[in-house]
């Protein structure tokens, strides 16, 4: 008997500087409404889908900065999501910018979570691979300061037993890193979940700019079919706040075939029926990691950080 899950891939459109959370959490109600309409089960949100991407500005004020966090979640804001979830019975992922107590002190992450069809929160990620640069840098037309707003995830790479399934979490450029997906595939992932917020321009390297979706569509179709995992990767696109974001929103098979995406720049839906058995003959044959993984000649992997090259 096959394991069905229908999977909504909820791209948005660009979000304003000023727009207000109860706006943004109308738009995601809207997308789940019309995910359950079309009969999905799980509902996969941007990163940081609650605001703006916060990170492309330079604030020397801390409660500026803090004021894009969510203190609880659900919050006051957020409640109305969780509870038409609870009321449809869909699940959703959304990810959203995290401020909490630990360690007796404010942290900051990066953070994505799944919920279940009953709206209850099931899994928590927060985000490993930290991209950009954490001092200010005028000279880039736009900045991209997650290094200096956000700390390392410190949750690792965990995956969730939920939706008759093995789920994993990943978030934007973990999409980048073949590791994300193989430790997740060491766990028997069965569906990786992605947001992004991807700017077309890359400042220090625009001669990879017209490359960008093909470098989405690289990675995570790679990640899927070297461990034979469905992949949803879903975006914040268009043009916001003068920056232009990637949409490329897709949904790839453990084959590394593209079986769902969006064709636009806004608000959007891509659903794909996703059967979890169909990991299993690329889990069980070239990707049977216990017949033929060789652990032992990968040491370097994690002994050293960044390569060394001699002359």
């Amino acid at each position: 008997m096959s394991r069905v899950l229908t999977v909504g891939a909820a791209q948005l459109g660009p979000i304003a500087l000023n727009e207000s959370r109860k706006v943004v959490v109308e738009r995601l109600v809207s997308l789940l409404e019309q995910a359950a309409r079309h009969g999905c089960d799980l509902v996969v949100y941007p990163e940081l889908a609650l605001t703006t991407f916060f990170p492309r500005w330079y604030f020397e004020d801390q409660a500026q900065v803090d004021a894009f966090f969510e203190r609880q979640m659900p919050g006051p804001d957020t409640q109305p999501l969780f509870d038409t979830a609870r009321k449809l019975g869909v699940g959703f992922c959304l990810g959203y910018a995290e401020l909490t107590q630990e360690d007796g002190r404010a942290r900051h992450f990066n953070t994505s979570i799944l919920v279940d069809q009953a709206g209850e929160i099931v899994g928590k990620y927060r985000k490993v691979h930290l991209p950009g640069h954490a001092e200010h840098e005028p000279w880039r037309a736009f900045q991209h300061l997650e290094k200096r707003y956000f700390e390392t995830g410190n949750l690792g790479f965990p995956v969730f037993r939920a939706f008759g399934g093995v789920i994993g979490i990943a978030i934007c450029n973990d999409r980048r890193w073949s590791e994300t997906y193989r430790v997740m595939g060491l766990q028997g992932v069965e569906m990786v979940l992605i947001g992004y917020n991807t700017p077309v321009h890359n400042p220090p390297a625009p001669e990879h700019d017209n490359l960008s979706n093909f470098h989405n569509e690289l990675v995570m179709q790679a990640g899927a079919y070297q461990n034979g995992t469905w992949v949803v990767g879903v975006a914040k696109a268009g043009h916001e706040e003068g920056v232009d974001q990637i949409g490329n929103s897709i949904i790839v098979a453990p084959s590394g075939e593209i079986v769902g995406a969006c064709s636009t720049l806004g608000d959007e839906l891509a659903i794909a029926r996703c059967d979890l058995d169909l990991t299993q003959s690329y889990k069980n044959t070239v990707f049977n990691f216990a017949m033929h993984r060789e652990p032992h000649a990968y040491g370097l992997i994690v002994e050293r950080k960044g390569a060394i090259v001699t002359v």
